[in-house]
């Protein structure tokens, strides 16, 4: 049974959405301060953060940053302000989808299925996508940068996964969309760029000098990323 955890000042939310998240198989945990819940992260080990943007002590993305100094954890962010700024934002630092209030409990159930289903490995024709200093395991989703281990969130990865997938093939916004799943349609473009930012500043690339990622002036992106030499 997947282990949700939710950071959130909201008492009554938190004793609501445990006894509905029991009918779909998902447990439950909850903090109602930041500095419990960060404590509750490394101890529960959660399959999933539920982080609410308004809290006590500090607000909720500067606890998402705190969480992504360590954990790749998947996060869903809760805004009662519902401005495309503040969704933006989430994605800029590591949230891999947002929820505005109040919503209903279907909905961030199925938000939650659907994160979690990309955070499970993924049927491929290879396990392995080899690549000049970088190697991609689909079954494991692990990444190898040079020889060392490299820790993606959820959307990262599967960014990642479908550039490699497509190399040499120009990638438009709707198209990585389309591929990524299950982003707020009112952000497409800008969440696009936002994820490359991200991923291209993990990959330590550069956009003078692209070793993994071009790009397309016009068109979007592409995988340029030499082929790894057989021996």
């Amino acid at each position: 049974m997947p282990k949700i955890l939710l950071i959130d000042d909201d008492e009554k939310l938190a004793g609501l959405l445990g006894n509905y998240f029991e009918r779909f198989d998902l447990e439950l945990v909850s903090a109602l301060r930041p500095s419990v819940g960060l404590k509750m992260l490394q101890k529960d080990q959660p399959d999933l953060v539920i982080l609410d943007v308004m809290l006590p002590e500090q607000d909720g993305f500067d606890v998402c940053r705190t969480i992504r100094k360590t954990s790749a954890v998947p996060i869903i962010m809760l805004t009662a302000r519902g401005e495309v700024t503040d969704r933006i934002v989430g994605l800029e630092i590591g949230a891999d989808d947002y929820l505005p209030k109040p919503f209903e409990p279907r909905e961030l159930v199925v938000r939650i299925q659907n994160v979690l289903r990309r955070a499970v490995p993924v049927d491929a024709d290879s396990d392995e996508l080899k690549f000049k200093g970088l190697t991609l395991n689909l079954e494991r989703r692990t990444i190898e940068l040079d020889g060392s281990p490299l820790e993606l969130t959820t959307m990262e990865f599967e960014l990642l996964a479908l550039f490699a997938r497509n190399p040499g093939k120009a990638l438009s916004r709707d198209e990585i969309l389309n591929g990524l799943r299950g982003i707020d349609a009112q952000i497409f473009s800008r969440s696009v760029d936002i994820l490359v930012s991200r991923l291209r500043q993990k990959l330590s690339d550069t956009t003078k000098q692209p070793r993994f990622i071009k790009t397309v002036w016009g068109r979007g992106y592409t995988f340029v990323a030499e082929e790894a030499t057989v021996e």
